[in-house]
């Protein structure tokens, strides 16, 4: 069997209902043929904190993707099965990941390479950018993503309130405990064997984030964070009006030149401010909007993806699944259906 193909166009390989893989055309023309390539052997179980999980083939895809997500007043925390890597991007919170099993990783935090280990914990602050970088080479990694809420944290010690601050954490990666590990272990397998005991996760988290806060923040008070938070809002009047415009529609947000000029200023200037008040470019802040804003809208209602992905932007559907997907780490169809799985329990 062959498949005729155009330039540009992805194929996604399927055999039985299993995507095995993807391919992207690029150097083809439609005349060429790329011949059918040999059936691989489907995986039939998956081992994650000793559970196996039985895999059907409609449910295998040798993409990233979500094992468990728990989401409450603290934030989000996903289980996360990585073998991709993920965009660029930032988050409007202080960012955890944690190694649960699988190979070594690494991020690109800022302009530094930060390693991810069972030795090891990268730190990422709030509106700080970051990709994820996997080596294609290596197995998948499990990853324990946190995505932690300042509010929440403030309940515990009021000056962790400003964990969305520049400098909450001092580094992008540090030397974790042995209680640290011991925590990120029970954490993990407590979604996985009890996705819907929302009280024990958060008690758990809690516990985790205590002890990864007084091991990697230098400050025990409020002057440096206080400092950091007053000074970013000193922001120019015209990139005020940006942020208000992304934040209020974000799905509205499509050309860029039409945002500065919106705002009084050409391209140029436009992206050199923005990034000079906010910390990241325009184009980061709106995905990130549009990323929590779909988040809520996959968990939150039933509407269709197509649907969400219309109103942030995207006329394509695919378009938005993979941008959710490379921002995410998972399928908005996966992240649906783990995110609610305490919900048929």
């Amino acid at each position: 069997m062959s498949i005729h193909m155009k330039v540009g166009e992805r194929i996604v390989y399927r055999i039985a209902d299993i995507e095995f893989f993807e391919r992207d055309v690029l150097n083809t023309t439609s005349d060429q043929v790329v011949p059918t390539i040999a059936r691989p052997e489907p995986i039939s179980a998956l081992h994650v904190c000793g559970i196996v999980f039985s895999i059907t083939p409609r449910q295998f895809s040798p993409m990233s993707h979500a094992l468990r997500i728990a989401r409450g007043r603290f934030g989000r925390v996903a289980l996360l099965d990585m073998d991709r890597p993920l965009v660029r991007h930032a988050h409007p919170h202080c960012h955890v990941l944690l190694k649960v099993e699988g190979a070594d990783t690494q991020f690109q935090v800022g302009d530094r390479i930060a390693r991810l280990t069972h030795e090891s914990v990268v730190l990422i602050n709030a509106w700080e950018p970051h990709a994820y970088e996997h080596d294609t080479e290596q197995p998948k990694t499990v990853i324990l993503a946190l995505y932690i809420e300042p509010q929440w944290l403030g309940l515990f010690r009021p000056n962790w309130a400003v964990s969305n601050a520049p400098d909450f954490f001092n580094c992008s990666v540090g030397a974790i405990t042995q209680e640290i590990r011991r925590l990120t272990q029970l954490l993990a397998s407590t979604m996985v064997h009890a996705p819907q005991d929302e009280r024990v996760h958060e008690d758990l988290l809690g516990r985790l984030m205590i002890a990864v806060i007084e091991r990697f923040t230098s400050w025990r008070g409020l002057p440096n964070s206080i400092r950091s938070l007053a000074n970013s809002h000193l922001t120019d009047f015209r990139i005020q009006k940006a942020v208000r415009l992304i934040q209020q529609a974000p799905g509205e947000i499509g050309d860029m030149n039409m945002l500065a000029r919106d705002v009084g200023l050409s391209r140029a200037h436009f992206f050199r401010l923005f990034e000079t008040n906010m910390g990241v470019s325009p184009r980061v802040f709106l995905n990130v909007h549009r990323l929590e804003h779909a988040v809520n809208q996959i968990v939150e209602s039933d509407e269709t993806f197509a649907a969400i992905g219309e109103k942030l932007g995207f006329s394509v559907p695919a378009h938005f699944s993979r941008f959710f997907h490379d921002h995410a780490g998972s399928s908005p169809s996966v992240f649906r259906r783990v995110t609610r799985l305490n919900e048929r329990i």
